[in-house]
């Protein structure tokens, strides 16, 4: 039975998997070969970019570690197991018809997304191995270095005889990628639109096929009262200013009320934050306690992924409130509570809306490297298909195969 499935073809080229780790292998020495071309190319990037957005500056920029890191991300999804063609389920119906549940490729996966060159490599590996194709709309700040690392994806697909049309790079503006988006001049199976909410809301719009949403962070943490304060304070600082760039960086902070010393606490926060250079704001009842956090001026704050050096402290009246808060607030993307009360973080992991909960831990985790699933296409927000990192498993869709012998449905 394997055999046969093996053996039946869809519309689309089905590439074996030595094919595919042979490709990746040549990926792999094409990377490092060109290592001083990819280096230049970013160098004119960042040269170009003007640094009004550091979060921004800081994706941009490639070095020899990113370089590195892009090579081990390939080399890890070349030893990971192929995710095509991995029976889900099979069963013999009474009448004999034989149905067999495999996993398939999407077909052609398109990821728009704004600077992070790393993404280049990232997402076709992952698609690549999935068998599918890939449209790469990278941002005009990144374009030599996309267009340095495309080069060496065609490369490594023509020393394997393969065409180079499994990676693709668009170069099209905000118009012309409107216009694609609302009548594609190929098939397109899914669009992964990565960035701020600006750009998700843009392709949503206008795409034909659907849309897998990412990368919105603003994420939360709660004290509770029970928190083991130095743990606590340990694991905001680590989640907010490990790496402001990331989705993953937490933005909210929600102290409960009663928690002991708690004017005392919110000032060791705030002389720890203001020490890392975070700029804290801070609603009427946390104001009092500090003397250098600014009022929040708008509720529409507490729905704003900062992508800063920037925090919001607020406080809550346990941990329902702090439930619904987050839930009414967060992007969906990673919440932490910070409790000595596994009951109580039991109920906050099961009863908040977020792809990742975490217990005494940093929001910082929420990354498919770091949670065991290897190099990621990203971080799903949507609840469809898969929720959280997305990664070489779970860049595959399903297919039925059903064997009769003239079977009629009477």
């Amino acid at each position: 039975m394997e055999n046969v499935l093996k053996n039946r073809n869809s519309t689309m080229e089905l590439l074996s998997t030595e094919t595919k780790n042979k490709v990746l292998e040549s990926m792999m020495k094409v990377i490092d070969k060109n290592r001083s071309q990819i280096l230049q190319a970013n160098q004119a990037d960042l040269d170009a970019f003007e640094r009004e957005d550091q979060a921004l500056y800081d994706r941009l920029v490639v070095d020899n570690a990113k370089v590195d890191d892009m090579i081990k991300a390939v080399g890890q999804v070349r030893e990971q197991a192929d995710p095509v063609g991995k029976t889900i389920s099979q069963r013999t119906l009474e009448n004999g018809l034989e149905v067999v549940n495999q996993t398939a490729p999407f077909g052609t996966i398109m990821i728009i997304y704004e600077s992070r060159p790393d993404v280049t490599i990232e997402a076709a590996v992952l698609a690549f191995k999935a068998n599918s194709k890939i449209l790469l709309k990278g941002g005009k700040e990144a374009i030599h270095s996309n267009k340095a690392l495309v080069e060496c994806w065609h490369e490594a697909l023509k020393e394997n005889g393969l065409s180079t049309n499994w990676i693709e790079l668009f170069t099209l503006n905000r118009q012309e990628t409107q216009a694609f988006l609302k009548n594609p001049s190929q098939k397109l199976d899914l669009i992964v639109p990565r960035g701020g909410e600006q750009l998700i809301a843009f392709v949503k719009e206008h795409a034909q096929c659907a849309v897998l949403v990412s990368g919105r962070g603003n994420n939360f943490a709660y004290v509770a009262s029970d928190a083991d304060w130095e743990q606590a304070k340990k694991v905001m600082i680590n989640a907010k200013t490990h790496k402001i760039s990331g989705c993953n960086a937490l933005d909210k902070i929600l102290v409960d009320k009663d928690l002991p010393g708690l004017e005392s606490k919110l000032q060791d926060l705030e002389q720890v934050f203001t020490a890392y250079q975070v700029e804290l704001l801070a609603g009427d009842k946390v104001l009092p306690y500090l003397t250098s956090a600014k009022k929040i001026s708008s509720e529409d704050i507490w729905y704003e992924e900062f992508l800063a050096l920037k925090a919001c402290i607020g406080l809550v009246n346990g941990l329902d409130e702090a439930i619904g808060k987050i839930n009414r607030y967060s992007g969906g993307h990673s919440s932490t509570i910070l409790t000595s009360d596994k009951n109580k973080a039991a109920r906050f992991m099961e009863q908040v809306d977020s792809a990742a909960v975490y217990h005494n831990a940093s929001t910082r985790f929420t990354d498919g490297g770091q949670m065991g699933v290897g190099a990621e296409l990203a971080i799903s927000t949507d609840k469809l298909h898969h929720r959280g990192p997305l990664g070489l498993e779970q860049l595959v869709t399903n297919k039925y195969y059903v064997f009769g012998n003239g079977q009629i449905r009477e």
